[in-house]
């Protein structure tokens, strides 16, 4: 049963950093789109400031560009994203302190159960195809050389580590499952 928890708290730990390192980057998609629309904005004041007709063609153009950068935001759903991947962040972070602040002697069989009912709800709420990749590989990079369990999202295989990822073991394990 430790080796469940164990495995528990590394995937809660992985997963906490890999929402926290998409945060990030949604967090700066946020800063790249407010910025533009900040100086369209401005220039678009301006223009209607003044009383010269000729500034009818430069309005409707930044008038549009502006209206390309809303939509394009809402269309990737910039917010929605940073916002979740905050909230997951801090919701896999909050259950590794669960796990490590439980007293060892009270850990029984439900107890893990309920934390892995409760991993496996955030895990199906992290929005892995909104992650970049040299996100996940960071992550895969600095868990896999401290030989500690990595989430199937990063892995591709429950319960394996990069110490159980041994080209050897694979092959054992391909050889058990086909002569099945």
């Amino acid at each position: 049963m430790e080796e469940r928890v164990i495995k528990l708290l590394d995937k809660c730990e992985a997963m906490s950093l890999l929402c926290s390192k998409a945060s990030s980057y949604w967090n700066i998609i946020k800063i790249c789109f407010q910025i533009p629309l900040i100086f369209t904005s401005s220039i678009m004041c301006i223009l209607n400031a003044l009383e010269d007709k000729n500034m009818k063609l430069p309005n409707i153009i930044v008038n549009g560009i502006s209206v390309l950068l809303l939509s394009m935001n809402n269309q990737m759903r910039v917010h929605e994203n940073l916002e979740l991947f905050k909230k997951l962040s801090d919701e896999f972070l909050q259950l590794a302190h669960t796990i490590e602040g439980q007293d060892p002697e009270t850990i029984n069989r439900e107890i893990i159960n309920n934390w892995t009912q409760l991993y496996d709800s955030l895990d199906k709420q992290c929005l892995s195809e909104a992650i970049p990749t040299k996100y996940k590989q960071q992550v895969i990079d600095a868990f896999g050389k401290k030989n500690r369990y990595l989430p199937m999202k990063l892995n591709g295989a429950s319960g394996m580590s990069a110490k159980n990822c041994s080209t050897d073991n694979l092959r054992a394990s391909i050889i058990d499952t086909s002569v099945v």
